[in-house]
Formats: structure tokens, C-alpha cells, sequence
């Protein structure tokens, strides 16, 4: 769960910092106070985009940290990234310059935005408030139908076979159309291949070979520097060794008379240990450098040899090697693809590859749209829509990446209607509803130990608002649920309360946030069901939901 998040500097938010507990909280406030904003600032650490527009006006960077307690997952992936947990938790942290640079840590390590998200995932599942526009889209109702059923890496499994399939079936119908362009452009790769071949380039080797050059080519310079500091340190007249040791005799004896000259002794002796050990390098580097005039024509020959080769193929003398792998790649495919009928065996046999994993995966499809209809029909009937249902339909399609069928939602919205594309029947309060209703479905089977959701209840009013408020609070006896919200019948549920609020100071205006207590909270409730004016009417109101 989340323990603790600390904010500074983000939009109009200077310093927050907030302390969690489980169960079922709650942020409420004015519109535009900057409720979203904490979800915002919480998705960064989790490896969100963000830019500079993200610092507060004035400011020179945003930082922010979230402390989660340890799940089983999370600690395996730090296990396996090398990365030590503290005190059962983790903390992730993101810093964003008014530059737009963008740094990222987990328990204080630099890490990349790609790490924070992919241990991010195994702590926070989001639900924004426009979840219910993505369910319209017939791509979101099947990632979210795979996501449900845990078939994320079968599908990734069939949508690389399709692409292996596919690739081939491609070459294939190349070769076919311009076989004659086929075999020239394998006589071209044939003798570019022999040419990088011939040189050998190695990795690193241009590195070496350059810095090898720089030193023959100043060998003369460099053996004549080494033997003048050499000795200008130990063998001169009144060499430094012999002038700091005489130096430091000379302060001994005075540090005897005046003690406060002993830390300049004590700084002295270290710098003797150093210039004695510069003598000793420098007699190791004068015994290992010599003039070799056969060895630098051979270096520059070298030289001579890759920078000509890299400008003839047009690539970095560097990337040579990564050349001569890729073209042999190249040749390679196109040596399998001089023969068609092997070509159209291997085709074949991807083609059954994608097709047997594509079958599989719709079987798992088929029972899982089965058992999310049920359980998301069943919510329906909380929410006021009695005799609705939601039914899951898997249109077979031609053969793609994602599968042999389409996913899509079907609902009736009331008893005795037919179920019809979701996008098509669905007002806009019965969409957000059942798309609350697949969001609490889907966090249910979900092993993440917080979820959030911000707004998600808009559209939503009356009763089913206290629907979904005992929804969310029962889903919060399980694991830890944030919500942002403008319903006091779901503010009233919540076992923590927010209150963020806008003020402005000094021609700055600034979002701040408070906990609240008892009393507080039925003046927070008496405002959201009555508006500006709070009456004894409306607290009496806001303490009987709160009761409830």
C-alpha cells in the first residue's frame, strides 16, 4: 500500500506531504482546487511522462516521493535489479528540472522512468476519470478482457507469431513478383559482405586502435614530458622531494613551540606519499613507452584501412562490426528465400505456429468473456440498472496480431432489450456506471495492493452514489483504494479524509491539503451536498450520511 507522498514544487502545489493508511480514502474539494493534481503527481513516480510544464511557476524543479509498503512481487523485482528494500518498503522518487531533465530513483538508485512503471505496476492500478470514453474502443475492451483473464503473455505469443508469419509470407510474395531483384541484391550483399569480411572489424577496435595512434604519433612528447616531471620531482638539483621534506623538519620543529601548526604537518606528510608514488608511475610509464616507427606505420595503415571502409558503406567506424552482422543477416534471409519452396514450407509451418496459439488463446477468451459478463451484470444490478447485463461478443475476424476475433461489449441497459454495442446503447450515466462496474470487477481479481480512482464517479448521482460509495468501501476491506470525488454519498463511506483546497498569496496561487477529523469532515460533507451557503439543515444532513 501507499504509506507516505511527499510533493514540492508541482503546478500550484509547493509542499505536501501526506501519510495513508489502509482502506478506503477520500480527496474532496472546490473544482480546480487540485484533487487530480495529487493523482497526477503520484503517476510520475510511477514513471509517467512529464515535462517542465509539470514545475510550479517560479521554482526550479518539482520533486516528488511515494513510499509503498513491499509486496511479494516488488521485492522479487528488486531482488532481481540489484536493488536493496528499506524497512519492508520502497520509495520511489522523480525529479523534473524547469529544463524539462527528468531523473528517476527507486530506494535512492538511479534508475530510468521505463523501471519506475514496470514496479509501478505491481503497486498502483489507476482508473482516470475518463476510463469510460477508452471502453468505447473495441482495442481497450480486448486489452482489458486479456488484462482480466491474465492473458497478457498469450497474446504477446500470438502477436509475435503473427508477426513471424506474416514477414515471411511477405518475402515471400517478393521473391515471386521480382525474383531477378532478389538475386542481385544478394549478389550486392555477397561481395559487401566479403569486403567487411576481408577488413574483420572487431568491437571497440576503432577505440583502441585510435588511442594506440594518438600515443605512438606523440611518443616523443610524451617520454620527454614524463622525464622532465620525473625530474623536476626526485632528480634535480633541489628536487620537491627533497624541498618538502626539509619543509616538514623545518614546521616539526616549530610545531613543538606553536601546536596549531601541526594539521599543516599532517597535510604535508600525505602529499610526500604522493609525489613519491608519482616517481614510481612515472618510471613504470618511461620502461613502457618507446619509439616504434614499424608499429605506427601498421597502426595507421589500420587506420586508414576501417576509415575508408566506413565512409564506402557510410556508417561510423565504429558501427562496422554491427554492419558486417546486420548485411550477413541480410544475406542470410535472402539465401533461405533463393529457394520457394522451402520459403513456402517455413511459411507453412509459422502459419500453424500462429494459427494453434491464435486457437488457444481464443478458448481462454471465450470462458473469460463468459465469467466477466456474469460478474459485471451482477454490479449492474447494484447501480440501478435492474434487468441490465453486460454480454462480451468475440467476432471472428480474419487472422491478425491481436487474434481471431474482435472483443466487443454488448450491453442492455434495462430487462427485455437486446444487447447492442456498448458504444451505441449507453447514455452517459449509464456508461460511467458500468464502467465503475468493470473497474471494481477488474480490481477485485487484480493482486495490486492499491488502486485509485480519480472521479470516476461523475454522471453518477442519488442513490447509486451511496451505491457506490458502500462499493468502494467494500473493496477497501481488502486492499488500499484512493479515491478523488465530488459526492458526499461516497465522501461519507471513506475511512480517511482529504480536503484540498485553493488559496492565493502574494499573487501566487496554491493547492493545500489537510486531513480532517470528525468535526471537520461533517463541514466538508455539509459543503458538498449544499453548495456556498452550509445550513444546520445541510450538517444535519452531512452527519446522518456520515453515520450511515
Amino acid at each position: 500500500m501507499l504509506r507516505t507522498l511527499s510533493i514540492r514544487d508541482f503546478v500550484i502545489v509547493d509542499a505536501i506531504e501526506l501519510e495513508f493508511s489502509p482502506g478506503f480514502t477520500v480527496f474532496t474539494g472546490e473544482t480546480g482546487a487540485g484533487k487530480s493534481i495529487l493523482i497526477d503527481a503520484l503517476a510520475l513516480t510511477l514513471g509517467g511522462r512529464g515535462d517542465a510544464s509539470v514545475v510550479r511557476e517560479g521554482a526550479p524543479k518539482t520533486d516528488i516521493t511515494a513510499e509503498f509498503a513491499l509486496t511479494d512481487d516488488a521485492r522479487a523485482w528488486l531482488d532481481s535489479h540489484e536493488i536493496n528494500s528499506e524497512e519492508g518498503g520502497v520509495l520511489l522518487r522523480r525529479v523534473i528540472d524547469n529544463a524539462g531533465r527528468s531523473k528517476a530513483y527507486i530506494n535512492g538508485i538511479a534508475s530510468t522512468a521505463a523501471q519506475l512503471r514496470e514496479l509501478g505496476e505491481m503497486l498502483v492500478d489507476i482508473h482516470g476519470q475518463h476510463a469510460h470514453q477508452s471502453l468505447l474502443k473495441t482495442d481497450a475492451q480486448r486489452i482489458l478482457l486479456d488484462s482480466q483473464a491474465g492473458l497478457q503473455d498469450d497474446a504477446r505469443v500470438v502477436a509475435a507469431a503473427y508477426r513471424a508469419w506474416r514477414t515471411l509470407a511477405k518475402q515471400r510474395e517478393e521473391f515471386e513478383i521480382n525474383a531477378r531483384n532478389v538475386l542481385l541484391e544478394r549478389e550486392r550483399l555477397e561481395w559487401q559482405v566479403g569486403e567487411l569480411e576481408k577488413l574483420a572489424p572487431k568491437p571497440g577496435e576503432w577505440a583502441d586502435i585510435s588511442n594506440e595512434h594518438s600515443r605512438l604519433s606523440h611518443a616523443a612528447s610524451l617520454i620527454e614530458g614524463a622525464q622532465e616531471a620525473l625530474h623536476m620531482i626526485s632528480e634535480a638539483d633541489n628536487p620537491m622531494l627533497s624541498q618538502l621534506s626539509v619543509m616538514t623538519q623545518k614546521l616539526s620543529r616549530l610545531a613543538d613551540i606553536d601546536a596549531t601548526l601541526k594539521p599543516v604537518i599532517e597535510a604535508l606528510e600525505p602529499a610526500a606519499i604522493q609525489l613519491q608514488e608519482a616517481v614510481y608511475s612515472l618510471n613504470d610509464y618511461l620502461g613502457r613507452v618507446e619509439l616504434d616507427p614499424e608499429r605506427l606505420h601498421e597502426v595507421e595503415s589500420r587506420l586508414d584501412a576501417l576509415h575508408s571502409t566506413a565512409r564506402k558503406f557510410r556508417v561510423a567506424p565504429d558501427d562496422l562490426p554491427q554492419e558486417l552482422a546486420t548485411l550477413s543477416e541480410q544475406l542470410r534471409q535472402l539465401a533461405d528465400a533463393s529457394d520457394i519452396e522451402a520459403l513456402r514450407a517455413q511459411e507453412e509451418k509459422l502459419k500453424a505456429t500462429y494459427m494453434g496459439a491464435a486457437q488457444k488463446l481464443s478458448k481462454a477468451r471465450a470462458a473469460a468473456a463468459a465469467k466477466l459478463g456474469e460478474a459485471v451484470t451482477a454490479a449492474m444490478q447494484e447501480l440501478s440498472m435492474a434487468g441490465g447485463r453486460l454480454e462480451i461478443a468475440l467476432n471472428a475476424c480474419e487472422p491478425a496480431g491481436y487474434g481471431l476475433e474482435q472483443v466487443e461489449f454488448m450491453v442492455a441497459a434495462h430487462a427485455g432489450t437486446t444487447a447492442r454495442a456498448l458504444a451505441k446503447v449507453a447514455s452517459g450515466g449509464e456508461l460511467a456506471r458500468i464502467s465503475l462496474a468493470i473497474s471494481v470487477i477488474t480490481s477485485t481479481a487484480t493482486a495490486t495492493p492499491t488502486l485509485i480512482f480519480d472521479e470516476v464517479d461523475t454522471g453518477i448521482g442519488g442513490g447509486v452514489a451511496e451505491v457506490v460509495g458502500r462499493l468502494l468501501k467494500r473493496l477497501g476491506q481488502d486492499r488500499q483504494v484512493l479515491c478523488v470525488t465530488h459526492l458526499p454519498q461516497v465522501a461519507s463511506q471513506a475511512n480517511q479524509h482529504f480536503q484540498v483546497s485553493k488559496s492565493s498569496a502574494s499573487g501566487r496561487t496554491v493547492s493545500r491539503i489537510e486531513a480532517l477529523d470528525p468535526k471537520a469532515r461533517i463541514e466538508e460533507v455539509a459543503r458538498m451536498l449544499g453548495g456556498i451557503e452550509i445550513t444546520a439543515t445541510t450538517r444535519k444532513h452531512a452527519r446522518e450520511l456520515l453515520a450511515s
